[in-house]
C-alpha cells in the first residue's frame, strides 16, 4: 500500500511539473483544480527534497517513473500517512503540513523562517500600502480590538477609535478571528458594514475601503539649521517618502543632517540603495553581496554627492537594510554613527510564497558593507557609544539628539 502512495504522489509530482519548478513569488501560478491540501503537500515533498540534498533547489520532475524517491523523502511519506491514518482525532491536514514546513525552516539559521498567518501583515509593512478602512487591529482573548486609528483614514473618518471591540463586519461574528481574517473580508468588499462595542455599548458604521498609506519617514528642522529625518522602516514606499523631506530640509539650506534609524528592522534593499544615492555619486560602492560562489560589489546610482555633515543614530534594533545605509555612509561618506552596537543581519532572505498563500523567508545569500566587511552576528559598532538606559525620552530631551548636535557643530 505505501508503494502505491508514494508512486501516487510520485505521478501528481510529475503531473505539477509546470506549476512548481523553483517556487519563485515572481512567477504566476497555475490555476488548475487541485485541492489546497494535494498542492501544498507536493509543494512540502519537494522542498523536503532540496533540504535533504542541502540546499532548496529546483527538483527534476521529469526523473523515469520507475526510478526510486530519496528514502528521507519515503520516511517522511510513511509517517505523514501513518500520523493521518491513525491519529484518534479529527486532522487539519493543512496545517500538519503547513507545520511541516515550519519545522524544517527552524533546522536553519534564524533568519529563514515560516511565516504562515503572519504573512498578510508582513506584507502590509514591505509594500508599504495596502486596501482597508484605516487601522490597526490586535487579537486579545478571542476578540479583535482597534489599536491604532490612522489619519485620513475612513476609520477616522467615522469615528472609530483605539479601544474599539469589533464584533461583526457585514454580518460575520468576529469572535475568534484572526487579523487576517478580518483584512481579507475587507480586502474583498467596495463597502464594509462593521458593528463595534465601546464602553458597553454598540455601534455601527459603513465604510468604504480605500488606499491606505503608511507613512514611514518623518523629518523636522533643528534650530533653523540642522535636518533631522527619522526611517521607521525601508518598505517600498519609503524612498518617496524619504527623497520628499530631505528635498524640503534642503530647501533650508541645512548644514547637517541626522537620520534616524532606531528600532528600524530592515525592509527592502533596493530601497536602501536609492536612498543611498542621495548622498553618494556612482563611484561609490555601497555594499557586497556574497553567495556560495562570487562576491559582487553594488555601487550607488547618485549624480553627486552631498557636501554637509550626516550623523546617523542606531541601536540594538537597526537591522538588516539599516545597516547597509549605515555602513555605507560611515565608509564612503564618513558619517559618524551614535548610538549602540546595531543588531548585525548581514543575510539576505528570498520570499517565497505557497499555492495555498503562505510564506516562507529563505536565507540565499550574506551581505558585506562596502569594504567587504561581514556584520552578520557582530553588528556596527557605533563611533559613539551611548548608555542603553538614555531611552524613551521625548524628542526634546533625546541624549541621542543633543550628542548628533554636538558633533554637527
Amino acid at each position: 500500500m505505501m508503494k502505491r502512495e508514494i508512486k501516487k504522489t510520485n505521478d501528481k509530482l510529475k503531473e505539477l511539473s509546470s506549476v512548481l519548478g523553483n517556487i519563485d513569488v515572481k512567477k504566476s501560478v497555475d490555476k488548475r483544480a487541485f485541492k489546497t491540501s494535494e498542492v501544498v503537500i507536493l509543494v512540502i515533498l519537494t522542498a523536503i527534497i532540496g533540504i535533504l540534498i542541502g540546499s532548496l533547489v529546483t527538483y527534476n520532475l521529469s526523473k523515469t517513473s520507475g526510478e526510486r524517491l530519496d528514502s528521507g523523502l519515503e520516511e517522511f511519506i510513511e509517517n505523514y500517512e501513518y500520523i493521518v491514518n491513525n491519529y484518534y482525532g479529527d486532522i487539519d491536514e493543512d496545517k500538519l503540513l503547513s507545520g511541516a514546513l515550519a519545522g524544517m525552516m527552524s533546522t536553519l539559521d534564524k533568519n529563514s523562517t515560516y511565516m504562515g498567518d503572519e504573512s498578510n501583515n508582513f506584507n502590509v509593512t514591505l509594500e508599504g500600502s495596502y486596501k482597508g478602512i484605516g487601522v490597526e487591529v490586535i487579537e486579545k482573548d478571542g476578540t479583535l480590538v482597534i489599536s491604532k486609528v490612522m489619519d485620513n483614514s475612513p476609520a477616522k473618518d467615522a469615528g472609530l477609535k483605539s479601544g474599539d471591540i469589533l464584533l461583526k463586519l457585514n454580518g460575520k461574528s468576529m469572535s475568534g478571528k484572526s487579523s487576517a481574517e478580518f483584512a481579507s473580508i475587507i480586502n474583498e468588499n467596495n463597502k464594509v458594514k462593521l458593528v463595534y462595542e465601546r464602553d458597553g455599548k454598540n455601534y455601527t458604521a459603513v465604510l468604504k475601503p480605500k488606499l491606505i498609506n503608511l507613512k514611514s519617514v518623518t523629518s523636522k528642522l533643528i534650530d533653523n539649521k540642522v535636518g533631522y529625518i527619522d526611517v521607521s522602516i525601508f518598505a517600498n514606499n519609503t524612498y518617496e517618502q524619504f527623497k520628499n523631506e530631505l528635498s524640503k530640509l534642503q530647501k533650508d539650506n541645512i548644514s547637517g543632517l541626522i537620520i534616524d534609524l532606531r528600532g528600524n528592522v530592515g525592509g527592502h534593499l533596493v530601497t536602501a540603495e536609492k536612498i543611498l544615492s542621495l548622498f553618494l555619486d556612482s563611484s561609490h560602492p555601497i555594499y557586497k553581496i556574497k553567495d556560495k560562489n562570487n562576491i559582487e560589489t553594488f555601487y550607488s546610482e547618485g549624480k553627486m554627492n552631498t557636501k554637509y555633515k550626516i550623523v546617523i543614530l542606531v541601536d540594538e534594533n537597526s537591522a538588516s537594510a539599516s545597516e547597509v545605509v549605515a555602513s555605507a555612509l560611515k565608509e564612503q561618506y564618513g558619517a559618524t554613527i551614535i548610538g549602540i552596537k546595531t543588531y548585525g543581519k548581514g543575510t539576505v532572505q528570498e520570499l517565497q510564497t505557497l499555492p495555498n498563500g503562505q510564506q516562507y523567508k529563505l536565507t540565499t545569500k550574506e551581505w558585506l558593507t562596502s569594504k567587504g566587511n561581514s556584520i552578520d552576528g557582530v553588528g556596527i559598532t557605533p563611533d559613539i557609544i551611548m548608555d542603553e538606559s538614555d531611552k524613551n525620552i521625548n524628542f526634546d530631551d533625546d541624549p541621542y539628539i543633543r550628542k548628533a548636535l554636538e558633533q554637527l557643530g
